[in-house]
């Protein structure tokens, strides 16, 4: 059993793809994160950056006690040596994966991340902040359909790449982009969108978010602009 630490976020959504594309069975426990509970002493035990997602491994490969991995781009390589699925056991193939992995980890989610923040929940809209990561998401949108054009999937066999990139894009209107623009991308992101195990993955968000709520300003004052006070032990 995989005890899964997770809010309706791009990032807990590739754990869940992987779960339900893998089979493996999980339970959901959800970290609302505009309500502060990724500060809670216990799920920073697991997750000492106070981000989700976060698993638990019950049952780890080794027989031994239970593994706890947080950030989502060591989830997912973890659960794809767990179940040998996802990712080659040849080098060469390993190694495309793990680069694409690590562009989406280290470029697509930081800077869309800052696209969605300087957009949508920034206090001030800054037209400077704003261009700036509008225009470095559409030139990841290109390196990304260009290396589509003659791959199916990202790294040629479907992969945690894919799984990790995907809910990034699902957002591509509110990121200012048009799919049109990126024919190789977009015929990626159709075919994403209809395996039945993301189809799965996102109906789990009803479990925990039946109705999605916009972000209030006490939700943002929790999310954006936390010191290291935040982590210090209460009392």
């Amino acid at each position: 059993m995989i005890d899964l630490y997770y809010w309706t976020t791009p990032n807990g959504h590739k754990i869940t793809i992987f779960l339900e594309e893998a089979g493996l069975p999980y339970k959901i426990h959800p970290i609302n994160i505009g309500k502060g509970e990724q500060f809670q002493p216990d799920f920073l035990k697991i997750s000492p950056n106070n981000r989700i997602p976060a698993i638990v491994d019950q049952k780890p490969a080794d027989g031994g006690a239970a593994i706890s991995v947080f950030e989502s781009g060591a989830i997912l390589l973890y659960l794809a040596e767990k179940s040998g699925k996802f990712i080659p056991s040849d080098i060469r193939g390993r190694t495309t994966v793990t680069e694409w992995l690590f562009w989406q980890m280290g470029g697509l989610g930081p800077m869309l991340g800052q696209n969605h923040h300087f957009s949508a929940y920034a206090p001030e809209k800054i037209p400077y902040a704003i261009d700036r990561y509008v225009k470095e998401t559409n030139r990841l949108y290109g390196v990304l359909n260009k290396q589509l054009a003659n791959h199916e999937y990202m790294a040629g066999e479907y992969s945690i790449a894919d799984m990790a990139s995907y809910p990034w894009i699902v957002p591509y209107e509110r990121q200012g982009q048009k799919l049109e623009d990126f024919p190789h991308l977009k015929r990626w992101f159709h075919t994403m969108a209809a395996r039945p195990a993301v189809v799965r993955a996102y109906e789990r968000v009803k479990e925990v978010q039946a109705v999605p709520a916009p972000m209030s300003d006490e939700d943002k004052k929790v999310l954006f602009g936390q010191t290291a006070d935040v982590l210090k032990p209460k009392g």
